[in-house]
Order: C-alpha cells, then sequence, then structure tokens
C-alpha cells in the first residue's frame, strides 16, 4: 500500500471548518432540437433540474463526500434560496450551525441551462457587496468562530467576492489560527493576496496569480527578481511563483494552471510542477473547490504539502472530467491516484 494510498485512508473523521460565500447552484439539463420564432436563440426542452451546494458550500460537498466531518459558515438571504441551500447541506450531512441569516441580502443563486453537455447560459443572482456595517458578520459569525475553532483540523477560506471578507474578519481568523495551530488554506479573489494575512496556503490559478503580480510595485518586482507578470512559460512561472512566495510571507504557494499542471512553491524548495491528469475536459467549473479541498484534506490527515498537492491534481483531473460544479467521490479519488 503506497503513501497516497494511507493519506486517503486517513480522510475519515477528519475536522474541517470552511468559511465562504455560499451559492445555490441549480442546474437545467435538456435538448435543443429548434431554434425560437421569436428571437434567434435555442429552445431547450427540460428533462430535469436540480439543486447543488455552490461556492464554499461546494467546498464543503466535497469535502463530505470524502469522509470529513465539515462545518460551514456564511450567509444567506432570508429567501427560498436559502432555505434550499440549507436543505441540501443537511441532505449531504454538512453542519449548517455557523450558516446565518442576513435580512440585507439575497442568496446568492447561479442557474446554468446544460443542452447536449454544452452549457447554453447561466443566469446569476446576488446582493452587491457594499461598505455597510456587516452585523451578522461581527455579532454571529465571529462569535461562533471563536466558540468553535479550536474544534478543527484545518480551515479553508473560500472567497467568492461576494462580500464576505474583509481585513477584520481575516485578522481575527489568523489570530485564532495562532492560538490553536490550526492550518488556514485560501482561494483567494482578491488581487492583494497579502490581504489574506500570514495563512498556511493559498491557491490561485493562474489569472488570479497574475492580477497579484500585476498588483505588486515595479520596486517590489525588480527586489523579487519578477521576469514578467505572466505565468505562460515554464521559466516565468517557476521565477515569478517563487518570488510571489517571498513576497507575501506565507509558507507555500499552489498555483493551478489549468492545462499545464499546477507549481506547489514552499520556502526553501524549489518550484514542484505537477502536470495535469485531466484525460477529457468537459468543464472546469468547481475544479478549484475540489482542489483545495482535497488538498487541505490531505494535510489535516498528516500528508505533507507535496503529496497533498499531487493527490488534489488527481482529484482536478477527475472532476473537470464532468459536467458542473460536482463533487469526487472518494471511490474515485482512490482509483485515480491507483491509476498513476
Amino acid at each position: 500500500m503506497n503513501k497516497n494510498t494511507n493519506i486517503i485512508k486517513r480522510f475519515k473523521g477528519r475536522r474541517l471548518l470552511v468559511i465562504g460565500d455560499l451559492v445555490l447552484d441549480q442546474y437545467i439539463k435538456g435538448s435543443v432540437s429548434r431554434i425560437s420564432p421569436e428571437a434567434p436563440v435555442p429552445i431547450v426542452v427540460q428533462d430535469e433540474s436540480f439543486y447543488t451546494p455552490g461556492g464554499a458550500a461546494n467546498v464543503a460537498n466535497n469535502l463530505r463526500s470524502l469522509g470529513a466531518e465539515v462545518v460551514l459558515v456564511g450567509k444567506i438571504g432570508d429567501d427560498i434560496e436559502g432555505g434550499i441551500l440549507k436543505r441540501e447541506l443537511s441532505k449531504r450531512s454538512i453542519q449548517t450551525g455557523g450558516v446565518f441569516v442576513d435580512q440585507n441580502m439575497d442568496t446568492t443563486f447561479k442557474t446554468r441551462i446544460i443542452a447536449q453537455h454544452q452549457q447554453v447560459v447561466r443566469v446569476d443572482r446576488e446582493t452587491p457587496p457594499t461598505e455597510k456595517a456587516d452585523n451578522i458578520k461581527h455579532k454571529q459569525i465571529l462569535p461562533f468562530l471563536r466558540r468553535r475553532f479550536t474544534d478543527f483540523d484545518a480551515a479553508i477560506v473560500s472567497d467568492y467576492g461576494k462580500g464576505m471578507f474583509d481585513m477584520g474578519l481575516m485578522s481575527q481568523i489568523h489570530e485564532l489560527a495562532l492560538r490553536h495551530k490550526v492550518p488556514v488554506v485560501v482561494d483567494p479573489k482578491l488581487e492583494d493576496l497579502r490581504a489574506y494575512g500570514q495563512v498556511s496556503c493559498i491557491t490561485p490559478n493562474k489569472k488570479e496569480a497574475e492580477a497579484a503580480l500585476k498588483s505588486i510595485s515595479l520596486e517590489a518586482h525588480k527586489a523579487l527578481g519578477m521576469r514578467s507578470v505572466s505565468m505562460d512559460k515554464k521559466e516565468d512561472i517557476a521565477a515569478n511563483g517563487q518570488a510571489l512566495l517571498s513576497y507575501l510571507g506565507i509558507d507555500s504557494l499552489l498555483i493551478t494552471l489549468g492545462e499545464q499542471g499546477m507549481y506547489l512553491f514552499e520556502h526553501n524548495k524549489p518550484p514542484y510542477p505537477i502536470p495535469t491528469r485531466a484525460r477529457e475536459v468537459f468543464d472546469v467549473s468547481g475544479a478549484g473547490d475540489t482542489v483545495i479541498s482535497v488538498f487541505t484534506l490531505c494535510m489535516a490527515a498528516g500528508a505533507d504539502k507535496r503529496h497533498a498537492a499531487d493527490i488534489a491534481n488527481d482529484a482536478a483531473g477527475v472532476v473537470v472530467g464532468k459536467m458542473g460544479a460536482v463533487a469526487i467521490e472518494l471511490e474515485e479519488l482512490k482509483q485515480a491516484v491507483a491509476s498513476r
């Protein structure tokens, strides 16, 4: 039995905290046989419709599917969609004691219409972030985190840019993580990655990593030896990733690069490239959620970051072969790791 298989065996019962922007995803699947006489658009005849947890809730769904115990923290609106999301989470045995109702927002809701394995259109409903004081965050979410943080083996910050995170919340998470020695991994949305503080790891995709490089001053570029703001060529990825890690001063950086796979950067170690293992790509939505879920769960199960990144890459190769943001199953991950 190899080391990766042993890591996966230790998933069951690991305790994970997921904090982030919660989304309800709806999928409407059907077929197209004609064009509308009203406008030059296809008519989709619906075959099925279903809901799944999205955003940070999809991260929690991936973890639970792999056997972890998961507590989800975030906000929903006082609406039908918020009720459906809580129902879907409960069906999956994801703990929702940290999911609070905010009367000043709508539950973020995404509807994808799919025909013949192609997404025809996506319709989003969300409440734009505001600068107003967030009473839910300060009076309910922060007290919940202070009470419960010691319960967890690791924590995930899943930022979808819907207004959940600010410097105040991140500083509190950082303080709690240090006090209780809980590793924190961040899936970012902000361009300035320093806003997430001294976390264990940040997992930007290519676009997010390039945006972070562009946000750094020219003086810092020169001091850190950055070659460019591009993550295209291997030599640029290696140099810029290492420089970005030094700039942030965090433990590690895991950059996902689509067809180029992933790169793991750690202090005092050479960059660790991991080639993509996707056999066929249908849909990349949700792949980032799978990567951060599996990477963090592996660390909670005792893996070093290189083994964790390898297994997370195997998981990503599975989910991009499916349509929609779908949680990876434990047996699927075992087979992917075994085949490698």
